[in-house]
C-alpha cells in the first residue's frame, strides 16, 4: 500500500507486468460486467421481489467471487486500516451534500425539481432514506462498483481507464431505473416535457449525471482508500434528496 502526493491511498502495482496476470484481470472485468448487466435486467424487468433483493445479493456474490480470484480487502476498499480516513471523508462529503440539498430545496428556481411522486409523504421518505436507499442502493451499488469493479479495473487498465470505464458503466447502470423518470417528477416533466422526447432527454440526463457522480465516487474511493466515503456520499445524495422532496411536497400543500 502507498499514499501519493495528492493524498490518495492506492495499491502498488506489481513490479513487472505478467501477461497471464493481465489476461486474468481482463477476464475478471468481463465477468463482473456481465454479472452486473444481468443483475440490472433482473432487478428492473422481472418481479417486485427481484427488484428488492437482486442487487444486494449480486454485490455479496461479486465480493466473494473476486476474493477467490485474488483481490485483497484493500483493493476492494474494505480494509480496516482505512476506516478512520474513510470516515473523515464520509463526514465531509455528507456535510457538503446536506448543505447543497437544503439550498436547492429552498431556492424557487430549483425547488420544483424536488417534487418527486415517490416521496410525497414524510413517512415514506423516512423509510426510503433510512432503510431502502442504504440497503438496496447505496451500500450494494458501492460494493459492486467502487469495490469489485474498481478493484478489477484498476488491475486491468489502471487509474485513467478506471475513471473512464467505471464512471461510464455506472451511468449506463441507471438507464433502466430512469425509464419514466420525467413522468414522476413535476419539475423535470415541466422542464423536459412528458412525451417520448422528454423521456429520452430524462434518461440521457440521468446517465450523464450518474456518470459524473461516478467520477466523484471513484475519486473519493481512491482518495480515502475506503468504501465508507463513497457509500456516505451516495446515501446522502439519494437519502437527503428523498427527505427534501417530502418536505417540499408537505410545505407546497399548505
Amino acid at each position: 500500500m502507498s499514499q501519493n502526493d495528492n493524498g490518495e491511498v492506492a495499491v502498488l502495482p506489481a513490479p513487472a507486468p505478467i501477461p497471464g496476470r493481465k489476461l486474468h484481470a481482463y477476464v475478471d472485468v468481463a465477468v463482473v460486467v456481465i454479472v452486473l448487466t444481468c443483475t440490472n435486467l433482473i432487478a428492473h424487468f422481472t418481479t417486485s421481489w427481484a427488484s428488492i433483493i437482486t442487487v444486494p445479493i449480486a454485490a455479496v456474490v461479486l465480493v466473494a467471487m473476486v476474493r477467490r480470484r485474488g483481490l485483497g480487502w484493500a483493493e476492494l476498499g474494505l480494509s480496516p486500516r482505512h476506516w478512520r480516513r474513510g470516515t473523515l471523508w464520509a463526514v465531509a462529503a455528507v456535510g457538503v451534500v446536506l448543505g447543497a440539498v437544503a439550498i436547492g430545496a429552498l431556492l424557487p428556481i430549483t425547488r420544483p425539481f424536488f417534487l418527486n411522486d415517490r416521496y410525497a409523504t414524510i413517512s415514506g421518505a423516512l423509510i426510503a432514506s433510512m432503510i431502502v436507499i442504504p440497503l438496496q442502493t447505496a451500500i450494494p451499488e458501492e460494493l459492486a462498483f467502487r469495490g469489485v469493479l474498481h478493484g478489477t479495473l484498476d488491475r486491468a487498465v489502471g487509474a485513467r481507464g478506471l475513471f473512464a470505464a467505471g464512471s461510464m458503466l455506472f451511468g449506463l447502470w441507471h438507464v433502466a431505473s430512469s425509464l419514466g423518470l420525467t413522468n414522476g417528477n413535476k419539475g423535470l416533466s415541466g422542464f423536459l416535457g412528458s412525451g417520448l422526447e422528454g423521456q429520452i432527454l430524462g434518461i440521457g440526463g440521468a446517465v450523464l449525471a450518474t456518470a459524473a457522480a461516478g467520477v466523484v465516487f471513484t475519486w473519493l474511493r481512491r482518495r480515502s482508500g475506503s468504501l465508507l466515503a463513497p457509500i456516505a456520499l451516495h446515501w446522502s445524495l439519494n437519502g437527503a434528496g428523498a427527505l427534501a422532496a417530502a418536505i417540499v411536497w408537505h410545505t407546497a400543500l399548505r
